[in-house]
Protein backbone atom coordinates (compact mmCIF):
# COMPACT_ATOMS: atom_id res chain seq x y z
CA UNK A 1 0.00 0.00 0.00
CA UNK A 2 2.61 2.47 0.30
CA UNK A 3 4.54 1.40 -2.45
CA UNK A 4 1.18 2.01 -3.86
CA UNK A 5 1.33 5.98 -2.48
CA UNK A 6 4.84 6.07 -3.17
CA UNK A 7 3.93 5.69 -7.08
CA UNK A 8 1.25 8.16 -6.95
CA UNK A 9 2.82 11.03 -5.05
CA UNK A 10 5.95 10.25 -8.09
CA UNK A 11 3.72 10.61 -10.71
CA UNK A 12 2.18 13.67 -9.39
CA UNK A 13 5.57 14.90 -9.12
CA UNK A 14 6.63 14.27 -12.31
CA UNK A 15 3.35 15.66 -13.68
CA UNK A 16 3.68 19.09 -12.02
CA UNK A 17 7.48 19.03 -13.20
CA UNK A 18 6.36 18.41 -16.77
CA UNK A 19 3.65 21.31 -16.81
CA UNK A 20 4.66 24.11 -14.18
CA UNK A 21 0.95 23.69 -12.82
CA UNK A 22 -0.48 22.66 -9.37
CA UNK A 23 -1.63 19.42 -8.93
CA UNK A 24 -4.63 18.36 -6.59
CA UNK A 25 -6.30 15.16 -5.96
CA UNK A 26 -9.62 13.61 -6.56
CA UNK A 27 -11.34 12.40 -3.30
CA UNK A 28 -12.36 9.20 -3.41
CA UNK A 29 -13.61 9.89 -7.29
CA UNK A 30 -14.99 13.43 -6.22
CA UNK A 31 -13.22 16.67 -6.13
CA UNK A 32 -15.34 19.62 -3.84
CA UNK A 33 -14.01 22.99 -4.16
CA UNK A 34 -16.19 25.53 -1.92
CA UNK A 35 -15.94 29.52 -3.21
CA UNK A 36 -15.59 32.75 -1.25
CA UNK A 37 -16.22 35.75 -3.02
CA UNK A 38 -16.40 39.17 -1.85
CA UNK A 39 -15.51 39.35 1.41
CA UNK A 40 -14.17 42.68 1.95
CA UNK A 41 -12.98 41.70 4.95
CA UNK A 42 -10.98 44.93 7.18
CA UNK A 43 -9.21 43.81 10.03
CA UNK A 44 -10.38 46.18 12.13
CA UNK A 45 -13.70 46.11 11.59
CA UNK A 46 -15.80 44.17 14.05
CA UNK A 47 -18.06 43.19 11.25
CA UNK A 48 -15.67 41.39 9.81
CA UNK A 49 -15.38 38.59 12.40
CA UNK A 50 -18.27 37.52 10.92
CA UNK A 51 -17.09 36.59 8.00
CA UNK A 52 -14.35 34.32 9.35
CA UNK A 53 -16.58 32.57 11.33
CA UNK A 54 -18.72 32.06 8.17
CA UNK A 55 -15.57 30.50 6.80
CA UNK A 56 -14.71 27.73 9.24
CA UNK A 57 -18.51 26.97 9.71
CA UNK A 58 -18.81 25.96 5.86
CA UNK A 59 -15.24 24.75 5.87
CA UNK A 60 -16.30 22.35 8.82
CA UNK A 61 -19.62 21.45 7.26
CA UNK A 62 -18.73 21.05 3.63
CA UNK A 63 -14.61 19.48 4.32
CA UNK A 64 -13.77 20.81 0.62
CA UNK A 65 -11.14 19.72 -1.20
CA UNK A 66 -10.31 23.37 -2.44
CA UNK A 67 -10.95 26.82 -1.97
CA UNK A 68 -11.54 29.75 -3.86
CA UNK A 69 -11.03 32.93 -3.39
CA UNK A 70 -12.47 35.24 -6.45
CA UNK A 71 -11.93 38.79 -6.17
CA UNK A 72 -12.67 41.89 -3.15
CA UNK A 73 -10.55 39.84 -0.06
CA UNK A 74 -9.22 42.14 2.02
CA UNK A 75 -10.66 45.78 1.16
CA UNK A 76 -8.76 47.89 4.04
CA UNK A 77 -5.14 48.57 5.14
CA UNK A 78 -2.78 46.90 5.83
CA UNK A 79 -4.36 44.21 3.43
CA UNK A 80 -1.63 41.77 3.91
CA UNK A 81 -2.75 40.94 7.81
CA UNK A 82 -6.23 40.62 6.64
CA UNK A 83 -4.79 38.18 3.80
CA UNK A 84 -3.38 36.09 7.24
CA UNK A 85 -6.36 36.40 9.07
CA UNK A 86 -8.46 34.53 6.64
CA UNK A 87 -5.99 32.14 5.33
CA UNK A 88 -5.44 30.91 8.80
CA UNK A 89 -8.91 30.67 8.70
CA UNK A 90 -8.48 28.05 5.65
CA UNK A 91 -4.99 26.57 6.67
CA UNK A 92 -6.18 25.52 10.29
CA UNK A 93 -8.05 22.77 8.15
CA UNK A 94 -5.24 21.66 6.36
CA UNK A 95 -7.35 22.70 2.80
CA UNK A 96 -5.78 23.55 -0.57
CA UNK A 97 -6.86 27.08 -1.44
CA UNK A 98 -6.21 29.28 -4.98
CA UNK A 99 -7.33 32.94 -4.86
CA UNK A 100 -7.80 35.86 -8.29
CA UNK A 101 -8.15 39.22 -7.55
CA UNK A 102 -11.27 41.59 -7.73
CA UNK A 103 -11.07 45.30 -8.85
CA UNK A 104 -10.62 46.70 -4.92
CA UNK A 105 -7.68 44.37 -3.18
CA UNK A 106 -5.20 46.60 -4.95
CA UNK A 107 -6.73 49.89 -3.76
CA UNK A 108 -5.29 50.25 -0.68
CA UNK A 109 -1.38 49.46 0.43
CA UNK A 110 -0.01 46.62 -1.65
CA UNK A 111 -0.52 46.18 -5.26
CA UNK A 112 -1.55 42.61 -6.99
CA UNK A 113 2.13 41.80 -7.68
CA UNK A 114 3.08 42.24 -3.51
CA UNK A 115 -0.19 40.74 -2.60
CA UNK A 116 0.40 37.93 -4.50
CA UNK A 117 4.07 37.13 -3.72
CA UNK A 118 3.00 37.34 -0.28
CA UNK A 119 0.10 34.85 -0.36
CA UNK A 120 1.56 32.30 -2.40
CA UNK A 121 4.72 31.52 -0.15
CA UNK A 122 1.64 30.10 2.16
CA UNK A 123 2.21 26.15 2.64
CA UNK A 124 -1.43 25.02 0.78
CA UNK A 125 -1.21 27.50 -1.45
CA UNK A 126 -2.11 27.00 -5.26
CA UNK A 127 -2.12 30.40 -6.23
CA UNK A 128 0.91 32.06 -8.84
CA UNK A 129 1.25 35.04 -10.54
CA UNK A 130 1.14 33.43 -13.65
CA UNK A 131 2.58 34.39 -16.91
CA UNK A 132 4.82 37.77 -16.68
CA UNK A 133 4.14 38.84 -20.45
CA UNK A 134 -0.07 38.57 -20.19
CA UNK A 135 -2.45 40.75 -18.52
CA UNK A 136 -2.80 40.67 -14.82
CA UNK A 137 -1.66 39.08 -11.85
CA UNK A 138 -2.85 35.52 -11.15
CA UNK A 139 -3.72 33.58 -14.86
CA UNK A 140 -2.48 30.10 -13.96
CA UNK A 141 -4.09 26.51 -13.66
CA UNK A 142 -5.03 23.82 -11.23
CA UNK A 143 -5.21 20.05 -12.45
CA UNK A 144 -6.83 17.72 -10.80
CA UNK A 145 -5.89 13.92 -11.00
CA UNK A 146 -6.76 10.35 -10.08
CA UNK A 147 -2.93 9.85 -9.89
CA UNK A 148 -2.81 8.42 -13.29
CA UNK A 149 -4.29 11.01 -15.48
CA UNK A 150 -5.50 14.54 -15.50
CA UNK A 151 -9.57 14.68 -15.06
CA UNK A 152 -10.25 18.06 -14.56
CA UNK A 153 -8.65 21.22 -15.37
CA UNK A 154 -9.41 24.79 -12.99
CA UNK A 155 -9.14 27.79 -14.61
CA UNK A 156 -8.37 31.16 -12.43
CA UNK A 157 -8.00 34.18 -14.47
CA UNK A 158 -7.12 37.73 -13.70
CA UNK A 159 -10.25 39.72 -14.82
CA UNK A 160 -8.66 43.24 -14.21
CA UNK A 161 -10.43 45.87 -12.45
CA UNK A 162 -10.94 49.12 -14.58
CA UNK A 163 -10.97 50.77 -17.58
CA UNK A 164 -7.83 52.47 -18.82
CA UNK A 165 -9.08 53.84 -22.05
CA UNK A 166 -9.70 57.81 -22.22
CA UNK A 167 -13.61 58.26 -22.35
CA UNK A 168 -14.51 54.49 -21.78
CA UNK A 169 -16.23 54.37 -18.11
CA UNK A 170 -16.50 51.18 -16.42
CA UNK A 171 -14.78 47.55 -15.55
CA UNK A 172 -11.89 46.11 -16.87
CA UNK A 173 -11.91 43.63 -18.94
CA UNK A 174 -9.98 40.27 -19.87
CA UNK A 175 -6.52 41.34 -22.63
CA UNK A 176 -6.85 39.59 -25.84
CA UNK A 177 -3.28 38.06 -24.39
CA UNK A 178 -5.08 36.66 -21.58
CA UNK A 179 -7.93 34.80 -24.31
CA UNK A 180 -4.39 33.97 -26.40
CA UNK A 181 -3.07 32.52 -23.13
CA UNK A 182 -6.35 30.15 -22.13
CA UNK A 183 -6.65 29.02 -25.94
CA UNK A 184 -2.91 28.15 -25.93
CA UNK A 185 -3.28 25.81 -22.98
CA UNK A 186 -6.63 24.50 -23.79
CA UNK A 187 -5.29 23.50 -27.04
CA UNK A 188 -1.84 21.48 -25.47
CA UNK A 189 -4.06 19.86 -23.07
CA UNK A 190 -6.57 18.50 -25.67
CA UNK A 191 -3.87 16.91 -27.49
CA UNK A 192 -1.87 15.58 -24.89
CA UNK A 193 -5.29 14.10 -23.78
CA UNK A 194 -7.30 13.22 -27.04
CA UNK A 195 -9.93 15.81 -26.29
CA UNK A 196 -10.67 18.69 -24.23
CA UNK A 197 -10.72 18.37 -20.13
CA UNK A 198 -13.55 19.58 -18.61
CA UNK A 199 -13.01 22.31 -16.58
CA UNK A 200 -14.06 24.98 -14.83
CA UNK A 201 -13.00 28.70 -14.87
CA UNK A 202 -13.15 31.36 -11.44
CA UNK A 203 -12.34 35.29 -11.65
CA UNK A 204 -13.94 37.65 -10.40
CA UNK A 205 -16.01 39.79 -13.01
CA UNK A 206 -18.87 38.73 -14.90
CA UNK A 207 -18.31 38.33 -18.57
CA UNK A 208 -20.53 40.67 -20.69
CA UNK A 209 -22.78 37.26 -21.51
CA UNK A 210 -24.33 37.13 -18.15
CA UNK A 211 -26.18 40.02 -18.63
CA UNK A 212 -27.22 38.51 -22.28
CA UNK A 213 -28.24 35.61 -20.90
CA UNK A 214 -30.83 37.68 -18.30
CA UNK A 215 -32.15 39.67 -21.12
CA UNK A 216 -32.65 36.69 -23.30
CA UNK A 217 -34.70 35.24 -19.98
CA UNK A 218 -32.90 32.01 -20.14
CA UNK A 219 -33.81 30.08 -16.79
CA UNK A 220 -31.70 30.45 -13.87
CA UNK A 221 -31.65 29.15 -10.43
CA UNK A 222 -30.74 31.65 -7.93
CA UNK A 223 -31.74 35.42 -7.23
CA UNK A 224 -30.82 38.25 -9.36
CA UNK A 225 -31.28 41.15 -7.27
CA UNK A 226 -29.66 43.98 -8.84
CA UNK A 227 -27.98 44.61 -12.46
CA UNK A 228 -25.21 42.78 -13.73
CA UNK A 229 -22.15 45.06 -13.92
CA UNK A 230 -20.04 43.42 -16.64
CA UNK A 231 -16.74 44.74 -18.29
CA UNK A 232 -16.91 48.16 -20.45
CA UNK A 233 -15.18 45.87 -23.23
CA UNK A 234 -16.09 42.34 -24.66
CA UNK A 235 -12.69 40.78 -25.49
CA UNK A 236 -14.16 37.35 -26.37
CA UNK A 237 -13.02 35.23 -23.69
CA UNK A 238 -16.96 33.50 -23.63
CA UNK A 239 -16.66 32.32 -27.54
CA UNK A 240 -12.96 31.31 -26.51
CA UNK A 241 -14.38 28.90 -24.59
CA UNK A 242 -16.81 27.92 -26.30
CA UNK A 243 -14.48 27.54 -29.23
CA UNK A 244 -12.34 25.37 -27.32
CA UNK A 245 -15.04 23.00 -25.89
CA UNK A 246 -13.61 22.51 -21.69
CA UNK A 247 -14.83 25.03 -19.40
CA UNK A 248 -18.28 23.86 -18.71
CA UNK A 249 -19.17 26.74 -16.24
CA UNK A 250 -17.44 30.17 -15.17
CA UNK A 251 -17.97 30.89 -11.81
CA UNK A 252 -17.93 34.80 -10.89
CA UNK A 253 -18.47 37.35 -7.43
CA UNK A 254 -18.37 41.43 -8.13
CA UNK A 255 -21.85 41.53 -7.43
CA UNK A 256 -23.35 41.23 -3.43
CA UNK A 257 -26.84 40.91 -4.53
CA UNK A 258 -26.74 38.48 -7.24
CA UNK A 259 -25.94 34.14 -6.63
CA UNK A 260 -27.89 32.97 -9.66
CA UNK A 261 -26.78 30.11 -12.10
CA UNK A 262 -27.67 29.39 -15.76
CA UNK A 263 -26.89 28.49 -18.93
CA UNK A 264 -26.36 30.13 -21.95
CA UNK A 265 -25.78 28.98 -25.65
CA UNK A 266 -23.97 26.07 -24.25
CA UNK A 267 -21.83 27.73 -21.10
CA UNK A 268 -23.36 27.78 -17.59
CA UNK A 269 -22.34 31.27 -15.89
CA UNK A 270 -22.46 31.26 -11.83
CA UNK A 271 -22.27 33.84 -9.28
CA UNK A 272 -21.03 32.26 -6.13
CA UNK A 273 -22.56 34.07 -2.75
CA UNK A 274 -21.75 36.63 -1.34
CA UNK A 275 -19.45 36.36 1.85
CA UNK A 276 -18.81 39.16 3.51
CA UNK A 277 -20.53 41.15 5.89
CA UNK A 278 -21.76 44.40 6.59
CA UNK A 279 -18.31 46.33 5.83
CA UNK A 280 -19.76 46.46 2.49
CA UNK A 281 -23.51 46.91 0.35
CA UNK A 282 -25.54 43.70 0.82
CA UNK A 283 -29.20 42.51 1.16
CA UNK A 284 -28.49 38.90 1.31
CA UNK A 285 -27.98 36.52 4.29
CA UNK A 286 -24.20 35.19 3.56
CA UNK A 287 -22.85 32.46 2.42
CA UNK A 288 -20.62 30.10 -0.16
CA UNK A 289 -20.92 28.40 -3.52
CA UNK A 290 -20.14 24.62 -3.37
CA UNK A 291 -19.29 22.76 -6.27
CA UNK A 292 -18.58 19.07 -6.50
CA UNK A 293 -17.18 17.49 -9.55
CA UNK A 294 -17.34 13.49 -10.06
CA UNK A 295 -14.99 11.62 -11.79
CA UNK A 296 -16.41 9.39 -15.20
CA UNK A 297 -19.34 12.03 -14.54
CA UNK A 298 -20.74 14.66 -17.15
CA UNK A 299 -20.92 18.24 -15.70
CA UNK A 300 -20.60 18.78 -11.93
CA UNK A 301 -23.16 19.36 -9.17
CA UNK A 302 -23.27 22.62 -7.44
CA UNK A 303 -25.32 24.50 -4.28
CA UNK A 304 -25.36 27.48 -1.76
CA UNK A 305 -24.58 27.53 1.39
CA UNK A 306 -25.88 29.54 3.98
CA UNK A 307 -24.99 30.63 7.40
CA UNK A 308 -26.58 27.95 9.77
CA UNK A 309 -26.22 25.01 7.46
CA UNK A 310 -28.79 26.14 5.32
CA UNK A 311 -28.30 24.18 1.45
CA UNK A 312 -30.84 26.05 -1.19
CA UNK A 313 -30.60 25.95 -4.79
CA UNK A 314 -29.17 22.81 -5.83
CA UNK A 315 -28.32 22.39 -9.24
CA UNK A 316 -27.31 18.99 -11.54
CA UNK A 317 -25.75 20.82 -15.02
CA UNK A 318 -26.95 17.48 -16.42
CA UNK A 319 -30.45 17.96 -15.52
CA UNK A 320 -30.11 21.39 -16.58
CA UNK A 321 -32.44 22.34 -18.96
CA UNK A 322 -31.74 26.57 -20.10
CA UNK A 323 -35.51 26.09 -22.13
CA UNK A 324 -38.04 28.87 -20.90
Amino acid sequence: MRRKSCISFLLLLCAYIATGQKVVNLNNGKFKIVQFTDIHYKASNPASKESIALIKEVLSNEKPDLVALTGDIVTMSPCLEGWDDILNAIEELKIPWAAVFGNHDDEHDKTRSEIMEYIAKRKYALSSKGPEDIKGVGNYIVEVSDGKAIKFLLYFMDSNAYSHFEGVHGYGWFGHDQVSWYRKQSAEYAKKSGRPIPALAFFHIPLNEYADMTLARKKMVGMKNEPECPPAMNSGMFLAMRECGDVMATFVGHDHDNDYIGKYNGLFLAYGRFSGSKTTYTHMLHGARVIELTAGEEGFKTWIYLKGNQIVNTVNSADFSADK
